[in-house]
């Protein structure tokens, strides 16, 4: 590829995102940047194809040593990249910076737990006892990849609920904290933690800020808009509702706080992710994939608001239902932390900031374990399995499910009792789950 050539592209890339970050937030979910001048680089199609191919071909070996220098805008091998793999990760960075007046990039790998394990290896790197601040309320993979994937690498990590005051959170940092750690809202706690505050904490430390917004997804909330500086998604819920895909995307926005940082890492840590640990660790989404993810990011607002919509019914139903001790579900007005989701959950581009609160939540049926157990094998239409966000309803028990291993005292500091049942919403009628539910609980 010419030196012309290589500048026609970079241009026409760069003019690419500058139009499609006007539009609206659908608009981007539906393009990306494949515009016109990409689809006559792919035949003329106007669907994003998928790059089923190990590898590219070069025209020569100074374009093969170039591309491999990341010196000009190429893939060469779909472990490190992939154009499939570009159209996905070009649009989530969209969708994650819509309205933030931030600039962020992304970098999607083969699960959440590997952008996970990638992004805290990397800012736990080279530093001996290195520790971190982090939210009890986590899903039960984050909390076994902290507590003891990390602490067997020399790592501590220092467990903080999601309702601590500030000050507290002051109290667990010193000179060898290297980030602070939130998952909002919780999985399946339904907890909130204030993003704002934790920003302006961070800020004082000169440390970066990583939320996990799974659940919420960039329709409800864009933690870069309140100081984050990292953005952790598990690709394999409510992105990808048809439970086809497993992924996982880091993205971060531009020049993100980190004394202890390398310079590069600073400017743009979701590429140096991509091209520098990930390349070598092999984490990488496959074309498939993310072509799944990319078709299903198209109808992202519009799911989440029906499945919103959903959910405040079932768990008002649920709520008012004699069998029930507890229902969590933070658009509920009892839910304890109600006025602070309400201050961050906004579907986006609604009308007069209409609060949604996702798909998510959670009961605690009186009773316990077995009750809870009976409950659950009753179910009939909503499936029994250990997955969230899906367009069909699923239902597990999380203490002996997905938050299992983490043993008792774990389930303990994260709240998360015998006798709750975690709902994931889907797609079908209301009154169809509620009668599901009802027949259970009978």
């Amino acid at each position: 590829m010419d030196r012309d050539k290589i500048a026609a592209l970079i241009n026409a890339r760069e003019k690419a995102y500058k139009t499609i970050s006007t539009k609206s937030f659908d608009t981007i979910a539906t393009h990306g940047i494949y515009d016109l001048h990409e689809a006559m680089l792919n035949q003329g199609s106007i669907i994003e194809p998928v790059y089923m191919t190990t590898a590219q071909a070069f025209s020569s070996a100074d374009e093969l040593q170039k591309a491999l220098a990341y010196e000009i805008p190429s893939w060469a091998y779909s472990r490190i990249h992939n154009p499939s793999v570009y159209y996905l990760e070009s649009t989530l960075a969209l969708l994650e910076s819509y309205q933030t007046s931030q600039e962020a990039s992304c970098c999607v790998m083969s699960s959440g737990m590997a952008a996970i394990t990638a992004v805290a290896d990397a800012l736990l790197a080279n530093a001996k006892n290195a520790n971190f601040v982090a939210c009890s309320q986590v899903y039960g993979g984050t909390f076994q990849q902290f507590s003891v994937r990390q602490l067997e690498k020399g790592r501590e990590v220092r467990w903080l609920a999601a309702s601590s005051a500030l000050d507290i959170w002051q109290a667990e940092i010193d000179e060898q904290t290297r980030f602070i750690y939130i998952e909002i809202p919780s999985n399946p706690g339904l907890t909130i933690c204030d993003i704002k505050s934790l920003a302006n904490l961070a800020q004082s430390h000169d440390i970066p800020l990583i939320v996990d917004a799974t659940l919420a997804t960039p329709a409800l909330l864009r933690p870069l808009q309140y100081g984050a500086d990292i953005v952790i998604h598990s690709l394999s819920k409510i992105m990808s509702a048809s439970g086809m895909v497993i992924g996982g995307a880091v993205i971060s926005r531009a020049s993100m706080r980190g004394a202890y940082l390398l310079d590069e890492m600073k400017k743009d840590f979701a590429s140096y992710l991509k091209l520098l640990p990930n390349r070598d660790n092999g984490a990488c989404l496959s074309a498939m994939s993310a072509f799944l993810t990319l078709s299903e990011l198209r109808t992202l607002r519009m799911r989440v608001d029906q499945l919103s919509q959903t959910a405040l019914t079932v768990a008002n139903f649920l709520n008012d239902h004699k069998m029930v001790e507890k229902v969590i579900y933070p658009g509920l007005k009892d839910h304890p932390q109600h006025d602070l989701a309400r201050s961050y959950f906004t579907l986006v581009d609604a009308d007069k900031g209409v609060n949604r609160y996702g798909h998510l939540l959670s009961f605690l049926v009186k009773g316990d374990l077995e009750k809870t157990k009976s409950v659950l094998s009753r179910l009939q239409m909503i499936f029994r399995a250990t997955d969230l966000g899906r367009i069909k309803s699923v239902a597990t028990i999380p203490a002996i499910s997905t938050h299992q291993q983490q043993g008792e005292s774990g389930r303990d500091i994260a709240d998360i009792p015998v006798n709750l049942i975690r709902l994931s919403v889907g797609g079908e009628h209301p009154q169809d789950i509620i009668d599901d539910l009802a027949q259970a609980l009978s």
